[in-house]
């Protein structure tokens, strides 16, 4: 029965999460936002106001591609959201523009995520070779390195669920106080901001699902 409870928060979980969120992006996608502004409008409005003019705007290639690079100072957003004018393209790029003022403001959840970043890779692609090796060589230390290396990995998930909500929340705000939505766009806003969040809940529940599987093979290969 755990088996198939892990099963399904492997497999299942994140499939209906990305169902939703491009489902719900592309309802809201084909609705226009009343005051007819396009995503890349939306983010260099919400920038200026907070007084982030060093921050640019590019396009970038794909779909759902958009994001903040905190290196080079850039919004980066989808095609789509960029040229759209579209509810989705408006809440997508303000949640974007969200990460650029936790920047800005050095949100202590953001700093931490970002020190984790080189330990945290190094762990998603070394984690499985430790552990697999351990087990088939029969060398539990070799496991617990593999576990450590994965909890890591964990970590940069489940830190990340407080600063994707944050900047969700930020972007509502801008988007209210800022006059771009009006009330009957709220409901919608919320809607494709939510569905965002889903990926990052499934992708955090999936990883620590993980850890508990393996950690718990440790101990009791190591109680043998």
């Amino acid at each position: 029965m755990g088996y198939l409870v892990y099963l399904a928060i492997l497999i299942i979980v994140p499939l209906l999460a990305q169902g939703k969120v491009k489902s719900t992006y592309k309802k809201y996608s084909k609705v226009m936002n009343s005051n007819m502004v396009t995503g890349a409008q939306v983010a260099r409005k919400i920038l200026d106001d907070n007084g982030l003019y060093d921050v640019q705007i590019e396009e970038t290639r794909g779909v759902l591609s958009d994001h903040y690079d905190p290196r080079k100072k850039v919004v980066r957003l989808s095609s789509d959201n960029y040229h759209g004018y579209s509810a989705a393209a408006a809440a997508i790029a303000a949640h974007e523009v969200g990460h650029a003022i936790q920047d800005a403001e050095s949100y202590a959840f953001l700093r931490f995520r970002h020190s984790l970043v080189p330990i945290a890779g190094l762990g998603d692609k070394m984690s499985f070779i430790f552990i697999i090796a351990g087990f088939l060589l029969g060398q539990m230390n070799l496991v617990l390195v593999g576990v450590i290396f994965m909890s890591f990995a964990v970590l940069f998930q489940l830190i990340t669920l407080p600063v994707e909500f944050d900047a969700s929340n930020r972007a509502m705000n801008q988007l209210v106080s800022s006059g771009i939505i009006r009330n009957n766009e709220e409901r919608q806003t919320k809607k494709v901001l939510n569905a965002a969040a889903l990926t990052y809940v499934a992708a955090a529940l999936v990883a620590l699902a993980e850890l508990i599987r393996f950690a718990s093979m440790f101990f009791l290969s190591s109680d043998e």
